[in-house]
């Protein structure tokens, strides 16, 4: 008998974390049998993903809230400017009278989103902003049909919305619900409460946030009152492998689960389900107080096609030009890229000159995952100018690259790391054919966090460059590691590289 058979355990198991792949700060909503949620991607664009799942393990990217949040230097990676790190941050999704709601706000323009649709996986969506940015709040629909924001870190601040969601109430003020939201979990100082999800169940109002004690580890504190403007009383509810901030979702079956997520290092924040009983009118979280690796739901059938996905390039008639998966590194010049210039080819010209990687605009990304993974393309270089720059990267402030260069007429396959915290070019080999195959692998795995760079001149016989390359999870960009096809011009603009197709496996490939 097997092993997995005597612990009750078999194919139909799934495993936290639920997706090991940079989802953070989800919200979640359930629409009948259907779950829906929403997460954080910052800079990139389009933003505010949303995804579907019929079982809460296996999740498919189905729509985006904007495909644009603003046009400013930052969001456009102009004058010198990026939103690495800001962007939009940490959504609410909710659910109410037949209208779907994604909200969020951004440090960048100093507003808060509120974005609606009748149809949450087609749109379209009708966006409202308004100044302040309420930071990391959760949008709420009471009983009464009032209508609130819950935000702020440490205090935690109430503020009443219009009917309708589309801004702040005429003549309303706003109130401190929770004075310090920190004080279940210790008042030694640390990271402050933050992450506000509010719910009602039978009631009663469930207010959930993160702290991180300092010297200890992030922790689920939950809040709850009979009225939403309190009293409130708080208790620790979860302190384990610093699974943290989130909320609650229930089945159609009456079951109910936290989802939460957890940072773990160079792929990013990745969600966590906990199961949760009741007792005493308090959500229990946990078995036991900790974090089961097993859960009574369907196993995962991996990330790929559904969060990641290989792409030929080839596109039909009524195709997307670009699927859910991918994301622009900042918003795009959508003049200076095409997937219809050449048949079943990306091309990426270079419409202005930039001195730097992470400045240069049209790179396109998709997340890494974990546990290990590995991303290929291949390209024609032949019409790079001098001083182009074309390749596959590995996308944080750490990063690192394998690509070509053409410098004085000469074409180069070069590794770049920026390790350091500058980019230092380690390896370079002379290339003398217009194609040149490329491959980014990683190594997640218990935090290993390392990635190598390859290259190949058939598409086989890989030959490693450079050197390995340490993946740090940094503040400065908040964000999991991500492949990225970029080209970008240093001297001249004009050139382009055309990219055949990205091809990602979630395992390390033979040589």
């Amino acid at each position: 008998m097997l092993l997995g058979t005597v612990l009750g355990l078999n194919a139909q198991t799934a495993r936290n974390p639920i997706l090991f792949a940079d989802v953070p700060d989800l919200a979640m909503i359930r629409v009948g049998k259907t779950y829906y949620m929403s997460s954080t991607t910052m800079h990139l664009s389009p933003g505010l993903p949303i995804m579907k799942s019929s079982d809460l393990v296996n999740w498919k990217l189905v729509n985006y809230a904007y495909d644009t949040l603003a046009s400013v230097d930052a969001l456009n990676l102009t004058n010198g400017k990026s939103s690495y790190g800001r962007g939009s941050w940490a959504s609410s999704l909710r659910y109410h009278n037949g209208t779907y709601y994604a909200t969020t706000f951004a440090q960048t323009t100093g507003k808060t989103y509120i974005y609606s649709t009748k149809n949450i996986e087609k749109g379209p969506w009708k966006a409202t902003s308004f100044k302040p940015a309420y930071h990391d709040h959760s949008l709420f629909f009471d009983d009464d049909g009032r209508v609130y924001l819950i935000y702020g870190g440490g205090k935690i601040r109430l503020v009443e919305l219009t009917a309708d969601a589309s801004g702040v109430k005429p003549g309303t003020t706003e109130q401190v619900l929770i004075e310090n939201a920190s004080t279940p979990s210790g008042t030694n100082g640390g990271l402050p409460a933050e992450g506000s999800q509010l719910f009602k169940v039978n009631g009663t109002y469930y207010l959930f946030n993160i702290t991180w004690p300092k010297g200890g580890m992030r922790t689920v504190v939950i809040h709850r009152a009979d009225r939403i403007t309190g009293p409130w009383e708080g208790r620790v509810a979860l302190q384990d492998l610093g699974v943290a901030q989130g909320g609650l979702i229930d089945t159609p079956d009456g079951k109910w689960y936290a989802y939460l997520f957890r940072d773990f290092g160079g792929v990013g924040r990745i969600p966590y389900l906990v199961p949760v009983t009741w007792a005493d009118g308090w959500p229990v979280l946990g078995i036991n107080g900790k974090v089961p690796e097993t859960l009574d739901l369907p196993a995962s059938k991996g990330l790929i096609p559904s969060l990641v996905a290989s792409d030929e390039f080839t596109r039909k008639t009524g195709d997307r030009a670009l699927p859910l998966v991918w994301q622009w590194n900042h918003n795009p010049d959508n003049s200076f890229w095409s997937v219809r210039d050449r048949k079943g080819f990306l091309r990426l010209k270079t419409g202005r000159v930039d001195t730097s990687f992470v400045l240069a605009r049209n790179t396109l990304t998709q997340r890494t995952i974990g546990p290990e993974c590995s991303g290929s393309t291949a390209i024609d270089v032949s019409n790079l100018k001098d001083g182009d720059f074309a390749g596959l990267s590995l996308l944080q402030k750490n990063y690192g690259l394998v690509g070509v260069k053409r410098e004085n007429g000469q074409t180069f396959i070069v590794m770049v790391s920026a390790a350091s915290g500058k980019p230092v070019e380690v390896e370079r080999v002379s290339l003398k054919q217009k194609n040149v195959y490329l491959k980014a692998e990683c190594n997640f795995t218990n935090r290993a966090d390392i990635a190598q760079f390859y290259y190949s001149l058939v598409g086989k016989a890989w030959q490693s460059i450079g050197e390995p390359l340490k993946m740090p999870y940094t503040i400065p960009h908040f964000m999991g590691y991500r492949f990225g096809l970029f080209a970008y011009a240093t001297a001249n603009p004009g050139g382009y590289a055309d990219f055949d197709f990205f091809r990602v496996t979630d395992s390390l490939t033979k040589k």
